[in-house]
């Protein structure tokens, strides 16, 4: 059974950076496309970013050219790159599997998700 762990959340600063991490574990995640969401206070799921099994990779509008999703194969691990963060990035950052495109409800898997926020 696939099991999804997201590590690297935390406190950063306008303009900062931060590498999260989903690591797969009980099965591998390079079968599944692998996908990253986040949810702010009161709002509902918005995808981020998702990889294919082919490695071919697409962005929400809102953190294209700042954000770049990349697989670690050898790792079983997907990453998130953050860069150049706003405060409207502040958000739990989820990542899931077993799925296809930017709908939250079309993935099967998905981790406990890690904080992350931005100060202005």
């Amino acid at each position: 059974q696939l099991q999804l762990v997201e590590s690297g959340g935390g406190l950063v600063q306008d303009g900062g950076s931060l590498r999260l991490s989903c690591a797969a574990s009980g099965r591998t995640s390079n079968d599944y496309n692998v996908a990253w969401f986040r949810q702010a206070p009161g709002k509902e799921y918005a995808f981020v970013a998702h990889v294919t099994t082919e490695n071919a990779k697409y962005y929400a509008n809102a953190v294209k050219g700042r954000f770049t999703i990349s697989r670690e194969t050898a790792k079983n691990t997907v990453h998130l790159q953050m860069n150049s963060l706003k405060p409207e990035d502040t958000a739990v950052y989820y990542c899931a599997a077993r799925g296809w495109g930017t709908e939250a409800n079309d993935y099967m898997t998905w981790g406990r998700g890690t904080q992350v926020t931005v100060s202005s």
